[in-house]
């Protein structure tokens, strides 16, 4: 299952978590850790090329789908 909204193609991004320790020298540094930042994805019913279809959308795509009215 794709985590991947199939409009704007928004997809998982990846950052560092970076904790602030103060020590002195490297013996004693801080862990870091990289985290993932997944789109809030949606499944919405879409008509593409005359055939309803399935498709996951993030929800800034669904809000602007849905004040045009498409879905």
């Amino acid at each position: 299952m794709s985590k991947v909204c199939d409009i704007c193609k928004k997809s998982t991004v990846y950052g560092n978590r970076d904790t602030h320790h103060h020590a002195t020298g490297w013996a004693h540094s801080a862990p870091n850790r990289v985290h993932k930042t997944r789109p809030n994805l949606r499944t919405a019913k879409l008509l593409v090329n005359g055939v309803m279809k399935r498709v996951k959308v993030c929800m800034k795509c669904y809000k602007s789908l849905s004040k045009k009215g498409s879905n």
